[in-house]
């Protein structure tokens, strides 16, 4: 499948304008920002107080503002004319998806300045922040697709809460339930065991498998949005 960046670019700068217009929806970058301000001070004694930080800012930000862009274009019944256009699904998928991408970045690495973590490897710690954003955006936008205005966004976007946020918590709980052992491979779960790796005494290993499982889930989060979002076009 071809992709034009020019189309891509294109579709950037229009929602980066309407973003920019919608103070309702452009404030949420402030809470990652905000929650780092506010833990930063118990980090120390609350190992997975940034892990909270990092989790819930992916939901809040990246999620619910991809969420937030997808919706708005099908509220205003401009996302099939958009698909009318030369601009082919990846095109608009990555238009969409490169203001988000950016926006989370940007924010992300301000509250991990102002909250002062060092990670054990920088590579590594980038590496699974680049693909938890990409993972979270394809999330935002499968939660977009089903979701006919704005304000049906922000119920959509609880199940994703509770599933990636509220992994990390219920993992705590395997000792007592061996089943909920499965939330320790939810990628919330590995960024929090990720930012628990100290700077000594750690394996190549330990890095290795937060980021393979959470190459996984985006991958595959990745694949079903593109699919969702062509066969929703064809539902409407």
């Amino acid at each position: 499948m071809s992709i034009s960046l020019k189309r891509a670019r294109a579709i950037f700068v229009k929602d980066y304008k309407e973003f920019s217009r919608n103070y309702a929806i452009s404030i949420i970058v402030l809470f990652p920002i905000i929650f780092a301000f506010l833990l930063r001070g118990v980090g120390p004694s609350l190992p997975g107080a940034f892990g909270f930080v990092l989790n819930t800012s992916f939901v809040i930000l990246t999620s619910l503002a991809q969420a937030c862009l997808i919706a708005e274009e099908k509220e205003r019944n401009t996302l099939r004319s958009l698909m009318m256009t030369p601009a082919t699904t990846m095109d608009v998928l990555i238009g969409k998806s490169t203001l988000v991408f950016v926006m989370s970045a940007v924010v992300l690495a301000i509250a991990t300045y102002i909250f002062g973590y060092e990670p054990a490897s920088i590579w590594v710690f980038v590496a699974v922040i680049i693909l938890s954003i990409i993972l979270y955006t394809a999330a935002g936008t499968i939660c977009g697709l089903f979701s006919k205005t704005l304000l049906e966004t922000s119920l959509s976007i609880i199940p994703v809460a509770i599933v990636f946020t509220g992994a990390p918590w219920g993992a705590l709980l395997v000792k007592d339930f061996p089943i909920f052992k499965v939330l320790e491979y939810v990628p919330s779960s590995q960024l929090v065991y990720l930012l628990k790796i100290h700077n000594i005494g750690f394996t190549t290993g330990d890095l290795l498998k937060p980021l393979l499982i959470t190459l996984i889930w985006t991958v595959v989060l990745t694949i079903v949005s593109v699919v969702l979002y062509q066969r929703r076009l064809k539902d409407e």
